[in-house]
């Protein structure tokens, strides 16, 4: 006997898999950092690159100007100049993700950069669109032009939080902590104290 229309059709359907859903299939590795000396190291530097499917080199140099600083790649590990939290250098691998991977028109990281008449244009192999790459500017407070001063008073806008929960600006080479503040949130800080390269803060209501 011959299976009816409908066996078929059920057949048909258990043999169709469920797309995967973008969040599931593309996961970016945290980012595992850790302090060596006066350097910082990124120990996943070539694990991160190779799951965006993004040259090393563009990872980097990116990672570089948004730090501010200098850095090497040794290994597969990525090595820069200075301390930094690792809560600042995961929020600026997010950002690269959403400027250089992801795709504007349907989410997905099925990407490539592509470099044509000087502009650098982000193009999706799932969905065909594509966008010029944006460039951020780097995580850097306005203010740093001048240098910070113990009992200055001024109007700072934390870009990330410590692994303590503390709002955290940087300064060009310095790095400011500031109580019971969020990411984005200005708030009005005195500088308490300087210690090194570190910037102990009180809010000033």
């Amino acid at each position: 006997m011959s299976p009816s229309y409908e066996d078929l059709l059920k057949k048909a359907y258990t043999n169709i898999t469920e797309p995967t859903e973008f969040e599931d299939r593309f996961t970016v590795p945290p980012a595992r950092v850790f302090i060596e000396g006066k350097t910082t190291v990124l120990e996943n530097f070539a694990e991160i690159a190779s799951t965006l499917r993004r040259d090393q080199e563009h990872l980097m140099k990116h990672l570089l100007g948004e730090l501010g600083t200098a850095g090497k790649v040794e290994g597969t590990r990525a090595v820069f100049s200075g301390k930094f939290e690792q809560e600042q250098i995961a929020t600026i691998i997010k950002s690269y993700v959403d400027d250089y991977v992801i795709c504007s028109e349907c989410g997905k990281p099925d990407t490539r950069l592509v470099k044509t008449e000087r502009v650098l244009t982000l193009r999706c192999d799932a969905c065909g669109g594509h966008r010029p790459v944006r460039k951020r500017k780097a995580l850097v407070d306005p203010s740093a032009a001048s240098k910070p001063t113990e009992g200055a008073i001024m109007d700072v806008t934390p870009q990330f939080l410590s692994k303590r929960g503390d709002g955290v600006v940087k300064l060009d080479r310095y790095t400011m902590y500031v109580a019971n503040a969020k990411p984005g949130q200005t708030v009005k800080i005195k500088i308490t104290r300087i210690a090194g390269t570190i910037i102990f803060t009180e809010r000033v209501d």
